[in-house]
């Protein structure tokens, strides 16, 4: 298959389906959200923006929302994709754990005639090029979200200061962005890399992590993190080794529980991506598939949203809009 680079923006105020479902009035529709953890808060505010949207046409879309247990529990998103294929959904939105082993499942719906589409986490594009299928990815660009909170810490290392990378899932292509855009912006700051850890995006793991980093690298002055679970870990490991207030901690998220230390200082800065719109983004480009009977190789392969970022200056203001939203 050919797969041209379709890529268009897609921003907050743009998103309003109602004219979509509009022409959907005829029929019902089902649409499945595949999420990871559940526990975890991002997904959280995903599901409860989705779940807000959908209240609002009820009459003329199902939702439904499934996760799994665990962040990484891949066999368990496999098994969610396969009930609805069974079931006939006819669309599923998905938030894929590993951007490579959900594939062979995402392909075989599309075989089915659902329409796939990808939120927070895009297939990898060797796979889907292998597997025949081309499936549109809606969400941030996470290099770039990643480079503007480097290049903020950036402002305040010197050159040859060493910092650590603490990653989600290695087969996660958002994870892959992230470090790769960290480490774009401690180039231009002069930084050194010294340290890179995998984790589980969980804050335990990245309180493990980050106590490996500060035992073997005495001299770190900072650590950017995949994102805010793993942040929050490594204020606690910092304060376990006595150095608050001398290793700077980036996130990436924004999530409610991330607030209180960007206030006084314990995180410098974390990434907006705006959660529970996120989702909504996704349901309405399935939406629009549907409506217009549209193939899915055909669909635009990146669907652009927006990323910002959030300092101790920001944090109000934007926990006001979303409040709002």
């Amino acid at each position: 298959m050919s797969r041209l680079p379709r890529r268009r923006m897609l921003v907050a105020s743009a998103v309003a389906a109602l004219g979509t479902l509009g022409t959907l009035a005829a029929h019902k529709v089902t649409i499945a959200l595949v999420m990871k953890s559940l526990d975890d808060p991002f997904v959280i505010a995903m599901v409860e923006g989705a779940k807000n949207y959908q209240r609002h046409y009820a009459s003329q879309l199902d939702l439904t929302t499934r996760g799994t247990a665990r962040e990484t529990d891949i066999d368990g998103q496999i098994r969610l994709v396969e009930e609805l294929i069974d079931a006939r959904t006819n669309a599923i939105v998905i938030a894929p754990a590993d951007s490579t082993a959900l594939m062979p499942a995402a392909a075989k719906a599309i075989g089915a005639g659902i329409v796939v589409i990808a939120i927070d986490n895009p297939f990898d594009a060797a796979a889907e090029e292998a597997a025949d299928v081309s499936i549109p990815f809606v969400g941030p660009d996470s290099r770039k979200g990643a480079r503007l909170v480097g290049a903020y810490l950036g402002k305040r290392l010197r050159p040859g200061d060493e910092v650590g990378i603490i990653e989600g899932t290695q087969g996660g292509h958002n994870a892959q962005e992230r470090t790769a855009g960290f480490r774009l912006a401690m180039d231009a700051a002069g930084a050194r890399v010294v340290a890179v850890s995998a984790s589980d995006w969980s804050a335990g793991r990245g309180r493990v992590a980050a106590l490996a980093m500060l035992g073997e690298h005495p001299r770190l002055r900072a650590l950017l993190c995949g994102n805010d679970n793993l942040a929050m870990g490594a204020v606690e490991a910092i304060r376990a080794s006595g150095k608050t207030d001398k290793v700077y901690v980036t996130g990436y998220n924004n999530i409610e529980e991330i607030d209180p230390m960007i206030r006084d200082g314990r995180v410098l800065a974390t990434v907006e991506q705006f959660a529970a719109k996120q989702a909504v983004f996704g349901i309405d480009v399935a939406l629009k598939a549907l409506a217009e009977n549209r193939r899915q190789e055909d669909l635009s392969q990146f669907i652009e949203t927006p990323v910002q970022l959030v300092t101790k200056e920001t944090s109000k203001t934007l926990r006001m809009g979303a409040v709002q939203a």
